[in-house]
């Protein structure tokens, strides 16, 4: 039960950098994923099996930590939403890159998500982590309980809380910025899904236009018709060519700046979590403070315990919310940065390996004419 994982662990028993998400196997309707992680003492590997209900327990659990000082002003690493086989359009729309390429992206996300779990100072902590990557027993099977920070920002009655003025023009900068960036990268996000689809549809019809050209070759000993099944021939080998580097152009646009993308756009909501939490308990805190000040006698000294008790929560919110944007901001240029070198590394390998294969093609054609 969610009680009995609470306490923390001072050091996990695996090595962070070093955990995979090695495979996906379909069964039915589910998806279980394989994790390997490297043991710290350097004796071996521990290897578990995951489906999504188990994330989610994770996650859950290191939602739970109410009790911990400023916890509400942690960027939790976003986990993506679940994936599903057979998915409907709306879910593949949602899950964007990660639906694409046998669940490939969507591993390598979810890879990233433990990563980052195991990295954060705080998070990695929660004795729940030791336990979803060295146990045995898959521990999603045990539902947890639903908590304050469950999508916190779709809660209608806390909606209003949105436009309520900060107090803090740092904080209040930061959501303006939020705003901003959040709906810019989800825009350029789904922009370059758009591109990487087309040139998925692209590859598909040059593979067909390939196939097509063979059914116009004709047997017989006609000089000419021979002539012209052997262009016919030559001419499927070059589309074929270049359905494998539409299809390689596209694979490297998801592997890299696509799932760059991806990961910027889901902590920008993350983000943007945090600091809408932080928001409520400023309104919190407000209320507190003018109830303090309207109480009667009898109950003046408990308000003003009520308004203190506010106060300090407050206080290792936005200490904690400051560290931890201070290291999105930090961690996300490296993440970009990273996804546009690998982009254009990858990129501008294919290039010259398809260079390469269409001069070889130009050659062959060349000797055709003579």
């Amino acid at each position: 039960m969610m009680e009995e994982v609470k306490e923390v662990t001072p050091t996990l028993s695996v090595l962070g950098d070093n955990i995979k998400v090695t495979e996906v196997l379909k069964d039915g309707e589910t998806l279980t994923f394989l994790i390997v992680s490297q043991k710290l003492s350097g004796t071996g590997e521990y290897h578990v099996d995951r489906t999504y209900d188990d994330f989610e327990w994770l996650q859950q659990h290191l939602f739970s930590q109410e009790d911990l000082p400023g916890i509400q002003g942690v960027i939790f690493p976003p986990l993506p939403a679940k994936a599903q086989v057979n998915a409907s359009v709306k879910v593949m729309k949602q899950l964007g890159f990660l639906g694409l390429g046998e669940w490939q992206p969507y591993r390598i996300a979810l890879q990233t998500f433990l990563r980052q779990v195991v990295a954060h100072s705080i998070l990695s902590k929660n004795k729940a982590v030791e336990i979803f990557l060295t146990s045995s027993d898959p521990p999603g099977r045990q539902r947890a309980r639903k908590n304050i920070f469950n999508r916190l920002t779709q809660a209608v009655g806390e909606m209003r809380k949105e436009g309520h003025k900060d107090v803090d023009d740092f904080f209040q900068n930061e959501r303006d910025h939020n705003l901003v960036l959040t709906g810019c990268t989800k825009n350029a996000a789904e922009r370059f899904l758009d591109v990487v689809q087309t040139e998925q549809k692209i590859a598909v019809a040059c593979g067909h236009f390939s196939a097509a050209l063979h059914l116009c070759v004709e047997p017989g000993e006609d000089p000419d018709k021979q002539a012209f099944s052997k262009m016919c021939v030559k001419l499927s080998d070059v589309f074929e060519s270049m359905k494998n580097n539409m299809t390689s152009v596209a694979e490297n646009n998801v592997s890299t700046l696509g799932l760059g993308l991806d990961l910027e756009s889901r902590y920008q909501e993350a983000q943007k979590e945090m600091l809408f939490r932080r928001i409520c308990k400023l309104v919190e805190l407000e209320t507190s403070r003018r109830n303090a000040e309207k109480a009667k006698p009898v109950k003046k000294a408990a308000l003003e315990e009520v308004k203190k008790a506010a106060e300090t929560e407050f206080e290792h919110i936005c200490g904690v919310a400051k560290q931890e944007i201070a290291h999105f901001q930090g961690a996300r240029v490296k993440m970009l940065q990273q996804a546009l070198v690998q982009w254009c590394e990858q990129q501008l390998h294919t290039a010259r390996e398809s260079a390469e294969q269409f001069n070889q093609h130009l050659q062959a054609f060349r000797a055709m004419a003579y």
